[in-house]
């Protein structure tokens, strides 16, 4: 039996244990939901656009995994993140965390699409949660099946997104914050492999260089060269870096770069300092196919963050507004 065969059997055993457990059923959530709701072509729908856009852009990956975090850490996997702001209120999608999220065109499209097939039937959550898994497997990661039949939360505020995390914080700060949640420190550092994809925008990091602020020297964990490197790109701070040398591939790439101390952010970088993580990072750097079996966990486990199910949410008729 070869390593993928072995790593696929522990995935396969992994999904029996979470059925079991109750995550395959959890109030209403389960694997076959539209099967059983009438609405079989569900997913081949979500996937067919989802795969459509990201052929013709396909840094939109990135966008929509980012998109399901911002969510999930955010009042559960309600898609409240794709709520637009009113006169009376600010949603999370105006928050300074949020402003640089795009991809929303694609969650619409697919709603439109699906409520001709089944009318007020798919929830905007459940769309988001089946483009970020599409998402992965288009740019060449883990394919894995999620459960479900969330509902729509209908709350969206913009203070509600400080239980984003910064990237500014350290591993401690980190394993604290996962851990709130309910994450291991191994789940940290999993999730945190989704930055194998896409870019950071200059006035994340910048705070890492001198240049910008004369009062501090370069980020000592910093590799000097890659350093001079951010700074020539950094001219504005809409400007953008890749986290890793293949931002458009999901693969172990981003736990090689911190190795190198080329980690774009200073939370990316802190996961390879801190002893406490770094065992984790040399261990994803070495075998991606561990990287793809505990990262789809996590995922799996992120989408069930405060999940809202019968009368405690709804099924919108538009994802940018409640019903």
């Amino acid at each position: 039996m070869n390593h993928l065969e072995i790593e696929m059997g522990k995935y396969e055993l992994f999904m029996v244990i979470l059925i079991m457990s109750g995550y395959g059923f959890v109030d209403g959530l389960r694997m076959d939901y539209y099967f059983m709701m009438n609405c079989p072509f569900a997913e081949g729908i979500v996937k067919n656009i989802v795969n459509r856009h990201l052929r013709a852009d396909p840094t939109l990956a990135a966008a929509l995994v980012r998109m399901h975090f911002h969510d999930c850490f955010v009042e559960g996997c309600d898609a409240s993140v794709l709520i637009d702001s009113t006169k009376d209120n600010t949603a999370e999608k105006d928050s300074p965390a949020n402003l640089s999220l795009r991809g929303y065109e694609i969650i619409d499209e697919v709603k439109e699409q699906l409520e001709i097939q089944c009318p007020g039937v798919v929830s905007c959550a459940d769309i988001l949660a089946m483009a970020a898994r599409d998402a992965v497997f288009f740019a060449g990661g883990p394919v894995y099946d999620i459960p479900k039949g969330r509902k729509d939360g209908t709350r969206s505020r913009i203070e509600d997104t400080i239980n984003l995390p910064p990237p500014t914080l350290n591993s401690s700060e980190l394993i604290r914050l996962f851990g709130q949640r309910g994450f291991t420190a191994q789940e940290m550092v999993a999730l945190s492999g989704a930055h194998t994809l896409g870019v950071a925008r200059c006035s994340s990091f910048k705070h890492r260089l001198s240049n910008f602020d004369s009062t501090h020297d370069v980020d000592p964990t910093l590799d000097a060269q890659f350093a001079k490197t951010l700074s020539k790109r950094c001219t504005s701070d809409k400007s953008e870096q890749a986290f890793d040398t293949t931002k458009d591939t999901f693969d172990n790439d981003y736990y090689n770069a911190l190795q190198r101390n080329t980690g774009v952010l200073f939370s990316d970088q802190t996961l390879y300092n801190n002893p406490r993580t770094r065992g984790i990072v040399n261990a994803y750097a070495f075998n991606q196919a561990m990287f793809f079996l505990d990262f789809q966990q996590a995922m799996l486990k992120m989408g069930l963050l405060d999940v809202k199910e019968g009368t405690k949410g709804e099924v919108r008729a538009n994802c940018r507004i409640v019903n």
